[in-house]
């Protein structure tokens, strides 16, 4: 049964909100419950290493709320056989229909070598996932025998009933013309501008397809010197710095955010800078504009 969590129009954009893994794990629910309370449309959370579990921290979510989709944004999949990714989301899946988003990609390479995990080709690796993936969570016999991925008549034994989309988080062309052939949606982070935005849909070749889910994480802040503290921390992010970030009134947010429905995101998340109340302050900033949508 589909969730009976707020929705905006068809037309707008869904508003979220990141609960950042440098939150320890006992601040999760706190930040989940405001955010269903505040009206938050979703709430995401990454799978960096080596906070907390990405999987994990969706399943305590979901738990502690009603009502809010749980987005996770992203299983690097290296780190995982892909059956058993097919059988981690089809268990919350069927827990809590409609409301999770499962999200896979690369990962962060460093990380991947750090574990001793990183493949001599990110993209194949990340191809033959996306090839199962989906059937599995179908409930079909899944057989494959490439590079990487090898299932010999694998079929989930309890395969959700409400399909969840397959997201997959790309920043170059080639990742994101694999998101938009191979999956359900694309996740975008590192901030980037409407007009990135829309570019990175035209390389999906998804474009005006609405049943193709575009993610974007755009960082955002609260609060005297807002601007100035994403600014500081993206210093740390190279080439990657935010061209749009979301600060000011919700009414000036929520303007932004249908800026970035009109380039093509269906899901636009504010990306809190700093932790702790600054953090909850973001939490509350995404409801209040999620309202105005």
């Amino acid at each position: 049964m589909p969730s009976s969590a707020a929705q905006p129009p068809s037309s707008s954009p869904s508003v979220g909100v990141v609960v950042r893994p440098q939150q320890p794990p006992e601040a999760l629910r706190e930040h989940a419950t405001t955010a269903e309370r505040a009206g938050a449309h979703e709430l995401w959370l990454w799978e960096d290493c080596f906070w907390a579990g990405g999987l994990t921290s969706s399943a305590m979510a979901l738990a502690w709320t009603s009502t809010v989709r749980v987005g996770l944004g992203l299983m690097p999949v290296p780190l995982r056989n892909p059956a058993l990714t097919a059988m981690e989301v089809a268990a919350l899946a069927r827990a809590f229909p409609a409301r999770f988003l499962p999200g896979v990609g690369h990962g962060v390479l460093d990380w991947m070598g750090q574990v001793g995990a990183r493949e001599a080709s990110p993209m194949t690796l990340l191809r033959e996932h996306l090839d199962v993936l989906g059937p599995l969570l179908r409930g079909e016999r899944v057989d494959a025998d490439g590079r990487y991925v090898h299932l010999d008549g694998v079929q989930l034994d309890h395969p959700p009933q409400v399909v969840p989309p397959l997201l997959v988080g790309a920043r170059g062309p080639k990742t994101l013309a694999l998101a938009g052939e191979r999956s359900d949606g694309v996740i975008l982070d590192a901030g980037p501008s409407p007009d990135q935005v829309a570019a990175a849909v035209g390389h999906t070749g998804r474009g005006g397809d609405a049943s193709f889910h575009v993610v974007v994480f755009v960082p955002s802040a609260v609060g005297d010197g807002a601007r100035g503290r994403i600014d500081a921390e993206a210093e740390g992010w190279g080439n990657h710095r935010p061209q749009t970030p979301l600060v000011g009134s919700p009414e000036e947010v929520a303007a932004l955010v249908r800026a970035y429905g009109e380039a093509g995101a269906t899901s636009v998340v504010l990306q809190p800078v700093g932790d702790g109340e600054d953090a909850l302050d973001v939490v509350r900033l995404a409801g209040a504009a999620a309202a105005l949508i």
